[in-house]
């Protein structure tokens, strides 16, 4: 996968070398070049001077071929709009935004903009937004065998019945995060644009269960 980051802070820092140490191709942006300190002298992925949210600047970071992007710089109206260019003129539908007023969030998360809020876990958590494996476990039993994992859902997923995910992947689907809010789905709920799933999986079944959701549904 190639993975675009807006912003070279702390937490861009982290999820780039996170990402290039699991094999994924990164590029990172940001306007201040002192930024790409940061990323170390092992880092050897691509670093692009320039905003987010300039097309000329996200297409030297490849954004054309991205599989995904983060808007983790330290402005919230930035990276909103940064995470709206990239999806609404360049089609790339993983897509996910750091905001720090949570406020904001939930008026974000309406427009198809999942965002995470600004805790000392952030990059982790905008790591599960964007990538389908690796998922890490909310919940676990004492032997470790079952759990309850936070798991990247496809985009082509939209609009389908929580019935047909749990239909595909064989496991239960029991709650979903929706706009900052928990719900409880019924089979016929539809999964939307920016839900977050929580799967309930063996073991031994995670890496299939996250290979179903990274694709799209077959089609009948």
């Amino acid at each position: 996968m190639h993975i675009v980051i807006m912003g070279c802070g702390r937490v861009g820092s982290r999820l780039a070398r996170s990402l290039e140490k699991r094999g994924h191709s990164v590029a990172v942006i940001d306007i201040d070049t002192d930024a790409f300190r940061r990323l170390g002298p092992d880092f050897h992925g691509q670093t692009v001077k320039g905003v987010g949210f300039d097309r000329g600047v996200l297409s030297r970071a490849g954004i054309e071929s991205a599989d995904g992007f983060a808007a983790v710089s330290s402005g919230d109206n930035s990276n909103i709009l940064a995470a709206r260019v990239v999806r609404e003129s360049f089609g790339v539908d993983n897509v996910v935004a750091r905001i720090y007023d949570p406020g904001r969030a939930q008026v974000y998360e309406r427009l198809g903009i999942p965002t995470v809020a600004t805790v000392r876990w952030a990059a982790d958590k905008v790591l599960r937004r964007l990538l389908p494996e690796g998922s890490e476990p909310v919940w676990r039993d004492p032997s470790g065998n079952a759990r309850l994992i936070e798991v990247w859902v496809h985009q082509g997923w939209v609009g389908q019945p929580i019935r047909r995910l749990q239909e595909a992947a064989r496991t239960p689907i029991p709650f979903l995060l929706r706009v900052g809010t928990g719900i409880v789905p019924s089979p016929e709920t539809l999964f939307q644009d920016g839900d977050l799933a929580y799967a309930a999986v063996e073991l031994d079944r995670i890496s299939e269960v996250e290979a179903i959701f990274a694709a799209p549904p077959a089609r009948h």
